[in-house]
C-alpha cells in the first residue's frame, strides 16, 4: 500500500469538493475531472492505483445517492438490472484491459475520453425542469439498445474508472423508454455497480487506496451540497458550457504530459 502525505490529505478532500461542487452545480460529468486532480493536484502518481480509487470513490457515491431517489420512485430496478448485468460483462473486460496497459498509454487515451466527453456537454441540451416528468416523444422499450449500451459503458468504466453517466442516462432514456428524472435515478444503479466492481478488481493487484476514496467521498458530499444550493441560481448552459472548456483544456494537458511514452512503444 503507498502511504500519502497529510498535505495530500488535505488537497484530496479539496479534490472530492470541487468533484462533488462540479456535480452538484451542473448535474453531471464532474467525476472526468477526478483521475487528473489525484495524479495533477494531489500529486499522486500511481496512474492505475488513481483508476482503481477513483472507481470506488465514483461507486460509493452513486449508491449513496440512489438512496434518495428510491425514496423518491425515480428508479426502475427492472430496466435498472437490464442495463447494469449485460455491463458488468463489460466492466471485467475492461479492468482486465486497464491493468495490462501502461500508466502513461492508459492516460493518454483517457484524454481522448475526456475530449469526447466535453464535446458531448457542449452540444447537449439542458433539460427543461417543467418537462421532467414526461417521457421522451417516441420512447419505447429497446432491450438491445439497453445491453449494448451496458456493455459499453461498462467497458469504459472498467477501463478508465469512471461512473459513465453521460452515457448511461441516455440509454435509458431512449432504450428504457423512462423519463428523464427516472433515466437519472436508474443510472446510479449501473454507475454505482461498475465503480465498485472495477475496484474490487482492482484490489486484487493492490491497485486501490481505500482513504484516498473515503476522503474523496467526504469531501464531495459537501461539495454536492453546496452545488446543488447554488444549482438554481446560474445559468446551467452557460456553466456546462464553461465546464467542457475546462475540461478540454485538462485533456489537452494529460495528452501533452503522456503522448512522449506513447510514442515509445
Amino acid at each position: 500500500m503507498y502511504s500519502i502525505t497529510d498535505m495530500q490529505i488535505i488537497l484530496s478532500i479539496i479534490s472530492g469538493i470541487l468533484v462533488g461542487f462540479s456535480l452538484g452545480l451542473i448535474g453531471g460529468g464532474g467525476s472526468i475531472l477526478a483521475i487528473p486532480l489525484l495524479i495533477y493536484f494531489v500529486g499522486y502518481d500511481h496512474p492505475h492505483i488513481v483508476i482503481g480509487t477513483t472507481a470506488l470513490a465514483v461507486g460509493i457515491n452513486a449508491y449513496l445517492n440512489l438512496i434518495p431517489h428510491t425514496l423518491k420512485k425515480h428508479v426502475d430496478y427492472k430496466v435498472g438490472l437490464e442495463f447494469t448485468i449485460p455491463g458488468v460483462a463489460g466492466v471485467l473486460a475492461g479492468s482486465e484491459l486497464g491493468l495490462l496497459t501502461p500508466g502513461n498509454d492508459l492516460l493518454f487515451f483517457f484524454s481522448f475520453l475526456m475530449i469526447g466527453i466535453a464535446i458531448y456537454m457542449l452540444k447537449r441540451k439542458c433539460v427543461d425542469l417543467s418537462e421532467i416528468q414526461r417521457k421522451v416523444p417516441g420512447s419505447s422499450r429497446a432491450l438491445t439498445v439497453i445491453i449494448l449500451t451496458g456493455l459499453t459503458v461498462g467497458f469504459a468504466s472498467g477501463y478508465f474508472g469512471i461512473g459513465g453517466g453521460f452515457l448511461i442516462v441516455p440509454g435509458l432514456l431512449f432504450g428504457g423508454g423512462l423519463n428523464i428524472l427516472q433515466a437519472v435515478g436508474t443510472s446510479l444503479l449501473a454507475v454505482g455497480t461498475f465503480g465498485v466492481i472495477t475496484a474490487a478488481r482492482y484490489s486484487l493487484s493492490a491497485d486501490v487506496n481505500f482513504l484516498i476514496s473515503v476522503l474523496f467521498v467526504s469531501g464531495g458530499v459537501f461539495g454536492g451540497w453546496f452545488g446543488s444550493k447554488l444549482a438554481g441560481k446560474v445559468p446551467k448552459r452557460k456553466l456546462t458550457q464553461i465546464f467542457a472548456i475546462i475540461v478540454i483544456i485538462v485533456a489537452v494537458y494529460i495528452m501533452y504530459q503522456n503522448y512522449t511514452a506513447v510514442l515509445h512503444l
